[in-house]
């Protein structure tokens, strides 16, 4: 068997870790990419903050939304919280489907999926009432609605959010009575993580 090797070095400064080695085996079933250093555990690209599809770049996004909230930058901060809004329920969506098609089939699998797409739910649906805020303070009150409403199709009024949601309503002159956080008297059933949260169990 003859094994070709190359190294790419570049600007690395001859860093052996960083270096990228390119085996191409003569007579096997194709090419193999390894990376020097990357151990027996390689480097998952879409866990990294860098990657469009990984809960750390929408975190990464809100919290650059924060920064310009302080800031007052509001145009960025608007921009920010809508890629990450979308990046959120973009993964929820994927996750979802992923849960969906392992049922009956890998009870494991389905649960895991099934988990991270309620986390990526919760966290659009908070990335939409930073925004929704942020048009408020703009008195952007027609902008904010719609968000709002979304964040209560998805989380119910028996839940924080969800409650903080009507609030907004409320103060923004949309609904004419008050919430004041009273659980509904029997359970709503949870709809698609994808589009909704599961409601929190009523209290007594």
């Amino acid at each position: 068997m003859v094994v070709f090797t190359r190294f790419l070095r570049q600007s690395w400064g001859g860093c052996a870790a960083a270096a990228l080695s390119i085996a191409l085996v003569a007579g096997g079933s194709g090419v193999a990419l390894a990376q020097e250093g990357s151990g027996s555990d390689p480097v998952r690209p879409l866990n990294q903050a860098s990657s469009s599809l990984s809960i750390a770049s929408g975190q990464q996004l809100m919290a650059e939304a924060s920064a310009a909230i302080a800031d007052q930058n509001y145009p960025l901060a608007e921009e920010k919280l809508k890629a990450a809004k979308d990046s959120f329920n973009q993964i929820s969506t994927y996750y979802q489907e992923l849960a969906q098609m392992f049922v009956g089939v890998d009870t494991q699998i389905n649960r895991s999926n099934r988990e991270k797409a309620l986390e990526t739910a919760q966290l659009r649906d908070q990335a939409s009432y930073q925004l929704a805020l942020v048009y408020r303070s703009q008195n952007q009150a027609s902008e904010a609605v719609p968000l709002l409403m979304e964040i209560l199709r998805s989380q119910q009024p028996t839940r924080d959010l969800g409650q903080r949601a009507y609030q907004q309503l409320f103060e923004l002159g949309f609904v004419d009575e008050p919430y004041n956080g009273r659980a509904a008297a029997t359970p709503v059933e949870p709809a698609e993580p994808a589009e909704a949260v599961e409601p929190a169990a009523p209290t007594e």
